[in-house]
């Protein structure tokens, strides 16, 4: 099987989508798949304000969970997400955050080949250290880590050649008519959704294999 491409949509703030990025690179890497990923921009709060919003309140107002809700979704959360390996701390990961400005450090981050590793920055910064991924220091700061350019991240942060480029993307992703993330596309035709198991992953690349390598049987 070639390199296999997968798409990834996901919004940097949505606690399941690492969770299933971090299942699906074991589950490829169980397999011995070569992949190439890419990623897809999905905001879950488009309109959220410049200081972000204090997640208990933010559910509360947006979903009317109650605090034993809260507490009980935050567990079984957790649980999931230690079982994937994937690190959060919510004695830092107080509040959700606009991620427009990070998803065009995404954007711009593939165009130099890094998008992948800023995409595991990223993580890394927001569920387990807790920072304003809105904050354009912050994303500045992970961009240097990559060794790219202050200065021109800085400019392109701003620049309607992204914003159109960031427009054409959010155009795909809303066409897919999709009702959640994480979602994969797979070598351009096969859609996954959710942040499903490893073992999950691992049936479906397994299928798509067989899909393009049939196995000739004798009549």
């Amino acid at each position: 099987m070639k390199t296999l491409k997968i798409e990834m949509i996901h919004d940097l703030v949505c606690s399941w989508c690492p969770i299933g990025y971090t299942n699906l690179k074991n589950a490829l890497s169980n397999l011995n798949i070569e992949a190439d990923f890419y990623f897809l921009p999905s905001e879950l709060n488009p309109a959220m304000g410049e200081k972000g919003e204090e997640i208990k309140a933010h559910l509360a107002g947006r979903y009317g969970w109650s605090e034993t809700k809260q507490q009980d979704y935050r567990a079984h959360l957790l649980a999931v997400a230690t079982q994937a390996g994937v690190a959060m701390d919510f004695s830092k990961r107080s509040h959700y955050y606009n991620s427009n400005k990070g998803h065009r450090l995404m954007h711009y981050s593939e165009g130099h080949n890094k998008q992948q590793a800023m995409n595991e920055l990223l993580i890394d910064a927001y569920f387990k250290r807790g920072l304003d991924i809105n904050n354009t220091q912050v994303l500045l700061d992970l961009a240097e880590q990559l060794g790219l350019d202050r200065s021109q991240v800085e400019k392109a942060l701003t620049s309607d050649e992204l914003t159109q480029a960031m427009v054409h993307k959010q155009k795909r992703v809303q066409s897919l008519g999709l009702g959640s993330v994480p979602a994969f596309i797979l070598n351009g035709d096969t859609v996954v959704t959710g942040s499903n198991s490893v073992g999950a992953f691992e049936e479906t690349l397994v299928a798509l294999m067989l899909k393009a390598n049939p196995i000739n049987q004798a009549s």
